[in-house]
């Protein structure tokens, strides 16, 4: 049903797709109260937990439908067709209907798989959507498990997309079995991931304590710790240490667990008893391994029985492995003097997720240095990890922790397209304000040695196409200010991938690809078969184009291919086959010059509280 109408929903015009989301999230909202009750019931939500849930979802409805009204245009878009929304139990309406909102604004019909704990409230948002004028087949409800319906629906060729949020181990999954068939458009199925991190936060010495334990007890413990943004690993400087974790037990005592509909319950329960018995089991671990651990809080006289964990504790000496992901309310945290800091940073970087990052400090200088450096999707200063909020600190991570682009950020519309504006970058921040008046776009020097190069040579094509890119790139160079609450910073920055995989039987096409790279400052890696292209270059950009005998066992970030279909979908398979990050393709006919700006950036959001720097101010001012 979805592939046969899904040409129809394609035709329906922008501006009736923006209005059909504008009036869902009224019905959503004007059903809050039911759908909050059934969040609390079903996925174990405090009633403020629920209440922001609720928000959430109507914020999604209404963000892609104005984005969609303001950005796509009709003929110009082509949606991708059928897409398969496959959401968590964590965020079952939020998440749940943002996908679906991203896929309809697009102009897709979707097939919507939510989490087998979590059908009751995917039910009733579809049946608002329909009384809201989506029709049927533009969205379909297909509950189940993952291992049935969600591996049927990835491996169905009619299924043109997928967007994905849970465990990195399923989104492989999903990559494995999207790499053996080619796309409707030609190139492999479009695919959304978003994966979960171990997400730290550092809190140094001249942090102000009370500000940090409250940012650190809702970053660890809201949602039993069952957000993918959460708290993981503490990170606290020696020298105040023992006096903030005397703060923060005895805040945590002050924490109850209990049944989530009690308003005086600040923990719910896990999901299923599979999640309690992982927690325990890491409990029990990590006190084997002579680590201390301490569970605090009140517990409800109803908790007893059923899936409730108090807040958990657990102090890690510094030359002890860090945890991976332990979904549930678990903070580990690790004391670190000031010289080992740039050591714990590296470690917690190696381990290659890049989702949340915390950082709780008075020295304004240090801020800027870990903006700089950190790797992460969202970083969040003197202010809690959680609750993002749409169009203000646009989610998602990088690394192990997702495929990109941000879930309620401006360029999450345009990968649910397969035909768009060519270039587009610049042209989806379009409205955003710079965060300095006076922000010039970044230099591309080597971008301009190339454009001379092809003049020179008398490459008018890739002289064009250089010259197109430069224009697509004019975006300031330290980001946008988004619009955000008085006394917080909500910043928005596109930064370069590290390298792109280039593969190309045409050297026409490898020089294009070239273009694209260096117009957003990536380096290049090249086969080694294209060596003989690469000494006609200028040494400057030979300085750039890496050579490998062997793709397969190199690292980048990205793979840009021009040839045909059945060579693209080999590489697809045996990068999908590949451990570590989820590496994207996009392939293209030869001769194609449409190459996706978009896919060779990453975005990167900071949300500072400027209202928490509090005591001596001058300590902004430290230089270190």
């Amino acid at each position: 049903a979805a592939s046969t109408t899904a040409a129809e929903w394609a035709r329906t015009p922008v501006r009736e797709r923006a209005e059909c989301l504008a009036r869902a999230a009224l019905v959503v909202e004007a059903s809050a109260t039911q759908l909050e009750a059934l969040l609390m019931r079903e996925a174990g939500k405090t009633a403020a937990g629920a209440v922001a849930e609720v928000r959430e979802a109507v914020d999604m409805l209404h963000y892609y439908g104005r984005q969609a009204a303001t950005q796509l245009a009709d003929g110009t878009h082509t949606a991708v067709g059928v897409v398969a929304c496959i959401s968590p139990w964590n965020f079952p309406l939020a998440i749940f209907g943002g996908q679906i909102a991203a896929a309809l604004a697009a102009g897709n019909v979707v097939i919507a798989k939510p989490a087998e704990q979590t059908p009751l409230v995917a039910a009733l948002a579809t049946r608002l959507l329909w009384q809201a004028g989506v029709p049927r087949t533009a969205v379909q409800l297909l509950p189940g498990s993952g291992e049935d319906v969600g591996a049927a629906l990835v491996a169905d060729p009619r299924v043109d997309g997928v967007v994905f949020t849970g465990a990195i181990a399923t989104a492989r999954a999903i990559r494995k079995a999207l790499a053996g068939r080619p796309g409707r458009h030609r190139a492999p199925p479009t695919l959304i991931a978003e994966t979960g991190g171990v997400n730290a936060m550092f809190v140094d010495s001249t942090a102000m304590p009370e500000q940090a334990v409250a940012d650190i007890l809702a970053s660890a413990f809201d949602s039993a710790g069952q957000r993918c943004s959460a708290l993981r690993v503490l990170c606290v400087q020696h020298d105040t240490a023992e006096h903030l974790l005397q703060m923060l037990r005895g805040a945590m005592a002050q924490w109850r667990t209990g049944p989530p509909w009690r308003l005086r319950n600040d923990v719910g329960p896990l999901i299923d008893p599979e999640a309690l018995a992982r927690v325990q089991a890491h409990l029990d671990a990590m006190m084997a391994l002579g680590a201390r651990v301490e569970c605090l809080g009140d517990l409800d006289p109803d908790a007893t029985h059923g899936l409730f964990q108090r807040p958990a504790l657990v102090e890690l000496a510094l030359h002890q492995a860090l945890p991976g992901e332990v979904f549930g309310p678990v903070l580990h945290v690790v004391r670190y003097r000031r010289e080992q800091r740039a050591q714990l940073e590296e470690r917690i970087k190696a381990m290659g997720h890049g989702l949340t990052q915390g950082l709780h400090t008075r020295i304004g200088h240090d801020v800027e240095r870990v903006a700089g450096e950190a790797r992460v999707g969202n970083l969040y200063v003197n202010r809690n990890m959680i609750g993002a909020v749409v169009g203000v600190q646009p989610f998602g991570g990088e690394g192990l922790s997702g495929t990109g682009p941000k879930a309620g950020g401006p360029l999450y519309l345009h990968r649910l397209l397969a035909r768009r504006v060519p270039g587009l970058p610049v042209a989806a921040c379009a409205g955003l304000t710079p965060r300095f008046a006076q922000d010039p776009p970044a230099p591309r020097p080597l971008l301009a040695v190339l454009t001379r190069w092809a003049d020179h040579t008398g490459q008018v094509r890739l002289a064009a196409q250089c010259r197109q890119f430069a224009r697509c790139v004019q975006f300031p160079a330290r980001g946008w200010r988004l619009a955000g609450p008085t006394g917080q910073d909500d910043l928005y920055q596109w930064h370069a991938r590290d390298v792109v995989l280039c593969l190309a039987s045409e050297d026409s096409d490898l020089l294009a690809q070239l273009a694209a790279v260096l117009a957003v400052g990536a380096e290049v890696l090249w086969n080694w078969q294209a060596a003989p292209l690469r000494h006609t270059l200028p040494a400057e950009l030979q300085a750039v184009v890496l050579l490998t005998d062997d793709w397969q066992q190199a690292s980048f970030d990205l793979v840009l291919h021009h040839g045909d279909a059945a060579e693209l979908g080999q590489i697809n398979a045996r990068l999908a086959a590949r451990e570590g990050a989820i590496v994207a393709v996009h392939g293209l006919e030869s001769g194609d010059d449409d190459i996706p700006l978009d896919m060779l950036l990453v975005e990167r959001a900071i949300s500072i509280n400027t209202a928490a720097s509090g005591g001596n101010a001058s300590l902004m001012a430290l230089p270190e």
